[in-house]
């Protein structure tokens, strides 16, 4: 069974930065770091776990601030979408350095695109380009569970009045590319609680 956890590591944007692993394999995958984290390290080191990859679902500061940081520890290499590579390496980009923050800057190591298949854990782990929030934004899908980002959340969708954003690309992304999904699909969004692609498809106020 596949395990996912959420650890909150940044609390000014309630982030959610989620660890996947197999239950009967020692392989994860780590998403979405925004700071770091001895915590968190220290949780996937009393699972003894391999981490195969970091993946960021987009280059916002609030989801990449502990890259460099968990990659220099976990010795493993970091992905991102091609459109969203150039924000791992420029603070204005990224906006961290508007938070009052900026990130330690690590470069991508595996760029990720529309279709491609990672495995971990005796699993694939599908990147769904969805782009609207960031040109790069991506959803990660594993069996019937969906790390959507800031793409989609519980009633809500990512904002796109950033540099990047796109109103129509993100309606055009969650209709065409996550709503095709079974309805019975669990989503796992980059804030706030977890919700489903059917109650999503039912009720969500933005989606029209």
């Amino acid at each position: 069974m596949l395990k996912i956890e959420a650890h909150v590591l940044l609390d000014a944007f309630q982030t959610n930065t989620w660890l996947l692993y197999g239950d009967n394999c020692k392989e994860a995958v780590l998403i979405d770091p925004s700071v770091p984290s001895e915590t968190l390290l220290k949780r996937i080191r009393e699972l003894e776990l391999n981490v195969k990859y970091i993946i960021n679902t987009h280059g916002h500061g609030d989801h990449i601030g502990g890259n460099k940081w968990f990659k220099d520890r976990l010795s493993c290499p970091l992905a991102i979408h091609r459109l969203d590579a150039d924000m791992l390496l420029d603070n204005r980009k990224n906006f961290s350095l508007y938070m009052d923050s900026p990130v330690e800057t690590q470069a991508a190591d595996l760029i990720l695109e529309d279709g491609m298949e990672l495995d971990f854990a005796s699993r694939k782990l599908k990147v769904i380009h969805t782009p609207g929030h960031t040109r790069g934004c991506i959803c990660l899908l594993v069996e019937k569970f969906l790390i959507s980002g800031d793409t989609l959340f519980e009633q809500s969708i990512g904002r796109t009045d950033f540099p990047g954003g796109s109103h129509s690309d993100i309606i055009n992304s969650i209709k065409n590319k996550l709503f095709i999904l079974t309805e019975d699909t669990i989503v796992y969004p980059g804030h706030g609680p977890r919700t489903t692609i059917g109650l999503e498809k039912a009720s969500n106020p933005f989606i029209r």
